[in-house]
């Protein structure tokens, strides 16, 4: 699927889930290096791209690379990994030249029409200290804001949660979006793992 928007700076091509191969012939934008430096960057994401469950969902301008958006399983080492229906959205970048122009939006909207995304429950867990509070000048707070519309504008909605890494700063979050099509089990054994540290007297 691809659609194009219109931008300040020309039109962008919102697009995915794409290859390992188409990315390795596109370039990525060297101002997109939140999580890492751009090179690793775009090495992620072909790992990502090459996984049978995994979906990335793009941003081009020409043949540069300029944003993303990463789904894969969670981590086999946490609480999530035991449900059989939940798909983490990894992680999210705009490049630092092309924020606040709608990216971020267009590409989680691009993304949410594949219907596959209603057969599961889609997390995501929000970090303060991944966020890009230097560049983007933003508080701790107003990140998390913005974070709360980007991620409602696909009808995420936080949750409460014992997670360790979750209650490190109360800034951090987790952010859940049940598919249409989850069953009723699915959604009680999700309930389920959001506390898993309670102490029975």
């Amino acid at each position: 699927m691809a659609k194009e928007i219109m931008t300040d700076r020309g039109p962008v091509v919102i697009e995915g889930p794409v290859s390992k191969e188409y990315l390795e012939s596109l370039e990525i934008n060297q101002a997109m290096n939140n999580f890492r430096n751009p090179k690793r960057q775009k090495e992620a994401m072909g790992l990502i791209a090459n996984l049978p469950e995994g979906m990335v969902y793009i941003a081009r301008f020409g043949q540069e690379i300029i944003g993303y958006v990463l789904f894969h399983y969670p981590n086999q080492y946490s609480r999530w990994a035991r449900h059989p229906r939940i798909l983490e959205l990894g992680a999210i970048e705009v490049s630092r030249e092309w924020q606040k122009m709608g990216l971020a939006k267009a590409i989680l909207k691009e993304a949410f029409k594949n219907p596959v995304m209603e057969e599961y429950v889609l997390i995501t867990t929000e970090f303060c200290w991944h966020w890009d509070l230097k560049n983007t000048g933003l508080g701790v707070w107003e990140y998390q804001n913005m974070l709360k519309r980007v991620f409602g504008s696909v009808n995420f909605k936080r949750r409460h949660t014992d997670d360790p890494e979750i209650l490190e700063h109360s800034a951090n979050m987790l952010m859940v979006r049940i598919g249409k099509n989850v069953s009723r089990s699915h959604i009680e054994m999700f309930d389920d793992l959001t506390y898993q540290n309670s102490i029975i007297m």
